[in-house]
C-alpha cells in the first residue's frame, strides 16, 4: 500500500469519526434531552420537590428524618420515618447500594433485631408486629418508598409529637398511598417526602 493510499483511508477514518461524533455524541444527546424536557421535564430534571422555593430533595430518592444524616441517628418523632439505608454511611447518592448480606448473616440478622427493638419502643408496638421493609434496606439502599403498614404503624407517634388528631394524620396517610403501577405491577407504596411534606402543610 502506498503512502498517499494510506493517507487517503487515514483520512476517511478521521472524518468518519468526527462525523460520528457530532452526530451521535452531540446530536443524540440534544435531541433525547430536547424531547425530556418538552415531555417530561419534571422528571427530566430528576423529579426534584420543592417546599417554600426550597429544593428538599427528589421523590425518587430516599433520605434521613433522624437527628443525624445519616441512619445512625435517633429517630425525629414529628417525621414519618423511611426504610433503612445500606448506601454509604446511609441514604449517600454518591454510593447506592444494599449491603448484599445474605439472609442467614450474622451481621444482617443482628442489624435486623437490633432496628425490631428500636422500632418498637418508639412506636410502642410489638416486634413481630413491625413489616419487613422497616427493619431492611432496599437493593440502592435509596428507596423513597416505605409500605402502607409502616406508614400506619408510625401514625399514632407523630400524630402525639406534633398534637395532631389521629384520625386527621391516618387520613393525611391513606391520601398519599399510591397504587402498584399499572395497578398491579409491585406493592401499594407510601412516599416519605411526599407525606411528611404533606404533614408539614397541616
Amino acid at each position: 500500500m502506498s503512502t498517499r493510499t494510506a493517507a487517503r483511508q487515514y483520512w476517511v477514518g478521521i472524518r468518519a469519526m468526527l462525523v460520528f461524533t457530532v452526530v451521535l455524541g452531540v446530536g443524540y444527546t440534544a435531541v433525547v434531552t430536547g424531547i425530556g424536557q418538552l415531555a417530561l421535564p419534571a422528571q427530566a430534571n430528576g423529579s426534584l420537590v420543592s417546599a417554600d422555593g426550597e429544593v428538599v430533595g427528589s421523590s425518587l430518592i430516599g433520605q434521613s428524618f433522624t437527628s443525624s444524616a445519616d441512619e445512625g441517628g435517633a429517630a425525629l418523632e414529628e417525621w414519618f420515618q423511611s426504610r433503612p439505608s445500606a448506601a454509604g454511611d446511609g441514604y449517600d447518592g454518591s454510593a447506592s447500594s444494599g449491603s448484599n448480606y445474605g439472609p442467614e448473616n450474622a451481621d444482617l440478622v443482628d442489624a435486623i433485631a437490633a432496628r425490631q427493638e428500636a422500632i418498637a419502643d418508639l412506636e410502642g408496638v410489638d416486634p413481630s408486629s413491625i413489616p419487613a421493609d422497616a427493619v431492611t434496606a432496599s437493593g440502592s439502599g435509596l428507596d423513597p418508598h416505605i409500605s402502607p403498614e409502616y406508614a400506619r404503624l408510625q401514625i399514632e407517634r407523630v400524630a402525639s409529637a406534633r398534637s395532631l388528631p389521629v384520625d386527621e394524620v391516618r387520613d393525611l396517610v391513606e391520601a398519599h398511598v399510591q397504587a402498584p403501577d399499572l395497578g398491579y405491577l409491585g406493592a401499594p407504596t407510601v412516599n416519605v417526602l411526599e407525606l411528611n411534606l404533606a404533614l408539614a402543610a397541616l
